[in-house]
């Protein structure tokens, strides 16, 4: 099985469909779906399981030896968040509880982030 992190968003729901596209059915994707306007991305994609964020370390736990793949793509993007905190957990933290895991369970990661479009970073 493949996971798609972060997979409601834009960027990661057109990777879900062009792995469909390729023949690839067997996919959990992983996000916070709580956005009714976000979830529209995943609609008409072969999904095997949704799993909550927050859930997604124990999931792991659970599901780890049978994960082939993990494109992870889950991070805050939002440009007008200010609380450091959530940055912190989602995108420093969270990061590094898919790496460590993958690192576990041998599942090859590949991690993208968009980050780099939204400004020179001369603010952090």
């Amino acid at each position: 099985m493949i996971v798609v992190t972060g997979a409601a968003g834009f960027i990661a729901s057109v990777l879900v469909g062009r792995l469909n596209e390729q023949g690839y059915k067997n996919i959990v994707v992983v996000d916070d779906f709580s956005n009714d306007k976000k979830n529209k991305n995943l609609e008409n994609k072969s999904i095997t399981a949704r799993v909550d964020r927050e859930n997604f370390d124990n999931w792991l736990k659970r599901n780890g030896e049978h994960v082939e793949f993990i494109f992870h793509l889950g991070a805050r993007t939002d440009t007008a968040e200010f609380d450091k905190s959530i940055f912190d957990h989602l995108n420093v933290n969270y990061s590094k509880m898919v790496w460590e895991k993958c690192i576990e369970y041998g599942i090859p990661l590949v991690y993208a982030s968009s980050a780099a479009t939204y400004g020179l970073g001369e603010h952090g």
